[in-house]
């Protein structure tokens, strides 16, 4: 197959790829050719690698969240293609941005790979070389995954090709595995620390092979392999921390991160409002920003929780405190920054589903009366979207579990970047549910009850007795909120239109409807794409066909 790309992709690459990323490492006329097989220059390369990642997770999680059965829009609106489906078109806001950034990845990784072969004397080469596989290998999943086949671009690309091939779904998958199985030949063992290692590759073959699982050209082993490699992560290690630790701020490198994006306040500090990540941006409504001088976390008002969100959580379960920001404070940041919270004010509460009416009246009859008048008590089932009034500040309940107390800026710009919090990819308690949805899909009941039931422990709520897909995508969803899961969670498997028609108020089952009947299941190939391809036979996907 030939190795062809589009030009606009391919600017992409060059444009926002090596070039920009390297400009202060090589300030002289020095050529690639000369510099990447200097240990400085070749050293760039990989961290220009790692760079990537915090464009495909640092922004616009749109393609990742939106458009499902846990968040709908608030007060500002989400791209209406991904998120209603009704007006998804190959032109639609927002559906080039996993095309676009993963071949930036792609790229990246094949120029390392290239100069690897030239730097074979260098010490860790292997090492290197089974990051930038893996790299390759992550990039293609997302491709794959959000669009289907894609082109397969495996050698480095130093000049602009205006033509390029469509790979089929399965020869993507055949690549992915390719380059993973290579990784966990190369990397090193020990623990995370930032850079990737087996454990990080073996999470995501579990993945992998997870989500070909469901596939019809699936092998028939695969939701077998995906539960032994989800069992490789999880290597006896219980979940041993509360909830509430593994979110404190600071502690993003704790015992339980199997993968994740680095960032830190120095890493940042040349660019604070374009080299962070926006997770703490979404999911919950306007909380002030600048307004309040930093004392509180920009929120979006965008992505909120829907009502179906809230309902998962019952008495009892440390994910609900541990999630959201269930009392808010006169500054919000106190919740993080003050140890003892019985002196603080609480000016804003979200009621629980289980409180009864006695409930209510303790709380706030526990209250001086100065107190009572602070307060802004939301009942449930009107701190939602759908049950709410949006117009106002703090109307909708918070996600608190991203929030960065410890940001140097705050701004009121919905594509400002200031969070400098590391981005969780990979964890723990994803491998065990991992490995219950590949041990039931394998037909192994007993296991898959285990695997979840180790989840739900460190929450305290009781055991499942009978465990089923719906099941797990309910337990994914108390574990995982926000965490851009969601979307491939529900096309994997086979629940999108199902989940998303049923709890997402701004979605019906005939909005997934595509041409020729066909269901919108996959993201458009992006028009700029299309448009620019000068090989015509590139098919668009069905639901999306002229």
């Amino acid at each position: 197959m030939k190795n062809y790309i589009s030009i606009i992709t391919l600017a992409l690459i060059f444009l926002a790829g090596c070039d920009s990323f390297l400009e202060e490492e090589n300030k002289s006329n020095v050529t690639a050719e000369e510099f990447y097989v200097t240990e400085e220059g070749f050293d760039a390369l990989m961290n220009a690698n790692y760079s990537a990642l915090r464009e495909l997770y640092g922004q616009d999680p749109w393609m990742f969240a939106s458009g499902t059965d846990l968040y709908v829009e608030g007060r500002n609106q989400e791209p209406n293609g991904l998120s209603r489906y009704s007006e998804l078109t190959p032109a639609s806001e927002g559906v080039d941005f996993i095309y676009q950034n993963a071949f930036v990845s792609v790229q990246r990784a094949n120029t390392a790979l290239y100069y690897a072969d030239l730097n074979s004397d260098f010490e860790g080469i292997n090492q290197s070389i089974g990051e930038a596989r893996f790299m390759r290998a992550n990039a293609y999943f997302l491709l794959v995954q959000s669009y289907g086949g894609v082109p397969l671009i495996t050698e480095l690309i130093d000049e602009a090709i205006v033509e390029f091939d469509r790979a089929s779904a399965s020869e993507v998958y055949d690549l992915i595995i390719a380059d993973l199985e290579a990784a966990l030949t190369l990397v090193g063992n020990g623990a995370f620390d930032g850079r990737v290692n087996q454990r990080a590759v073996q999470d995501l073959l579990a993945k992998v092979h997870l989500t070909r699982a469901y596939e019809d050209f699936a092998a028939s082993d695969d939701f077998a392999v995906a539960a032994q490699y989800a069992d490789a992560v999880i290597g006896g290690q219980t979940l041993n921390l509360s909830f509430e630790e593994l979110w404190t701020p600071g502690n993003e490198m704790n015992e339980e991160v199997i993968f994740s994006v680095q960032f830190d306040p120095s890493s940042i500090s040349t660019a604070p409002l374009e080299l962070g990540h926006q997770q703490q941006n979404f999911f919950g409504s306007y909380t002030g920003g600048s307004e309040v001088a930093g004392d509180a976390p920009y929120k979006s008002y965008n992505l909120c929780p829907t009502r179906f969100a809230l309902d998962l959580f019952e008495q009892g379960d440390a994910r609900w405190e541990g999630t959201f920001m269930t009392e808010v404070f006169e500054r919000y940041y106190d919740y993080f920054d003050v140890e003892d919270h019985s002196s603080l004010n609480v000016v804003e509460f979200y009621e629980p589903s289980w409180f009864t009416t006695a409930d209510s009246t303790a709380y706030v009859s526990a209250m001086t009366p100065e107190q009572r008048d602070a307060l802004t008590y939301h009942k449930y089932g009107t701190h939602d979207p759908e049950g709410g009034d949006i117009s106002a500040n703090y109307s909708t309940i918070i996600v608190k579990k991203f929030d960065d107390p410890g940001s140097l800026f705050v701004t009121g710009g919905s594509t400002d970047r200031v969070s400098s919090r590391d981005f969780i990819v990979a964890r723990l308690a994803e491998a065990y549910l991992v490995a219950a949805e590949a041990y039931l899909g394998a037909g192994n009941t007993a296991t898959a009850l285990d695997r979840i039931n180790e989840v739900r422990s460190r929450a305290g709520v009781a055991d499942f007795t009978s465990i089923d897909i719906d099941v797990i995508l309910d337990e994914r969803g108390r574990e995982l909120m926000g965490e851009y899961k969601r979307w491939f969670d529900l096309k994997r498997s086979g629940k999108l239109v199902e989940r998303a028609a049923a709890h997402n108020p701004l979605i019906e089952t005939a909005s997934f409807t595509g041409n020729g009947g066909n269901l919108k299941v996959l993201r458009p190939i992006p028009q700029s794409a299309m448009d620019l391809n000068q090989n015509q036979g590139f098919a668009q996907n069905p639901a999306y066909s002229n």
